[in-house]
């Protein structure tokens, strides 16, 4: 603060001096106002883009055959471990086939190693639905292993399995991973030592061996299991039955696609866009749409891409994907790059 004079009046002037405000709490409070308008602004397009989306359905991609035909046949590709979230996607895909007339066909084009046991099962409900409807082809790309093969069979016996000339298929069976670390517990000191309200509770607690009792309870959960795969796919292969498939496919065997034909676990050798032109010879169609379906990213797919990244749960499924036996035609000392 200061005093000044008026000289022509002689009357002092008080004058006050206000210290500047720091021009970084100006420019931090400038930016925070504005990321919190840019997110306000993202989040209410993301729910009104996912909100379209729920009402459009999946988007449809043109692969071949005449786009403005108004007969179509779908394809619809699984790829990867069979776990959610992709659960849902695919059974979204099905039931959008299911429910449009115009699709006469549909093409399941499957590259998996398999995945959980209840949403393989899922999935082949949904496409048993499906089948009642319309006919399922299915083409095997690369692998289509254990679970893979448990989804195939939802195109039933009116439909017919293909798989290209290096699929590997088959794997019919079940597994629980467990690993013993009892040994590497007792070298560092480690002791299990759980409070349980039963017996089983912990059972499969790597830091403990498995008993008796405790393999007899696991054994009739995977014999249950088993046997509910032996039957699916005797059902879906009219020319097998079930002693068959139990002695000799479901050892748990990966079979080539030319062993595959041999054992009647599929019908022919073929690519996908060769499937697709067997199934619209079959279904007498001279004029047809092909397209596959396709989900398409909302803003909020790609705003939370970044955090799906470090998510427990792709993590864990790149970590099965990572353990899954591939054959290669490879220029290289190191493979694994």
């Amino acid at each position: 603060m200061s005093i000044g004079h008026d000289h022509e009046n002689q009357q002092p002037q008080i004058i006050v001096q206000m210290p500047p405000q720091p021009s970084f709490l100006r420019t931090w409070t400038t930016r925070l106002l504005f990321s919190f308008l840019l997110l306000s602004v993202f989040m209410n397009f993301a729910l009104l883009t996912s909100e379209a989306e729920l009402h459009t359905g999946p988007l449809k991609e043109h692969i071949s055959g005449n786009e403005q035909a108004k007969d179509s046949i779908a394809v619809i590709e699984l790829s990867g471990t069979i776990m959610p979230p992709f659960t849902e996607r695919i059974i979204e895909l099905i039931d959008a086939a299911r429910d449009d007339d115009d699709i006469k066909g549909v093409v399941l084009s499957i590259d998996s190693p398999g995945g959980l046991v209840a949403d393989s099962h899922q999935i082949y409900h949904r496409l048993k639905l499906l089948s009642d409807k319309k006919p399922i082809y299915v083409s095997m790309k690369r692998m289509a292993a254990s679970g893979g093969v448990y989804v195939a069979m939802g195109a039933g016996e009116k439909g017919k399995i293909f798989a290209e000339p290096t699929t590997w298929t088959g794997s019919i069976g079940v597994i629980i991973p467990r690993y013993d670390l009892t040994g590497l517990a007792e070298k560092f000191g480690v002791q299990s030592d759980s409070l349980t309200t039963g017996p089983f509770k912990d059972s499969l607690n790597p830091f403990k061996p498995l008993d008796a009792d405790e393999r007899v309870v696991w054994g009739a959960i995977m014999d249950d299991a088993f046997k509910r795969f032996v039957d699916i796919v005797a059902e879906g292969r009219k020319d097998l039955d079930a002693d068959t498939v139990r002695t000799k496919l479901a050892t748990g065997q990966i079979f080539t696609a030319n062993q595959a034909v041999e054992n009647g676990l599929i019908d022919e050798i073929a690519f996908q866009e060769q499937v697709v032109e067997i199934l619209q010879a079959d279904l007498g169609l001279s004029d047809v749409n092909v397209f596959k379906y396709k989900r398409q990213p909302t803003l909020l797919d790609v705003l939370i891409g970044t955090a799906a990244a470090k998510d427990p749960e792709t993590l864990w499924q790149k970590a099965l994907e990572a353990t899954v036996p591939r054959a290669m035609y490879y220029c290289s000392w190191l493979p694994a790059l």
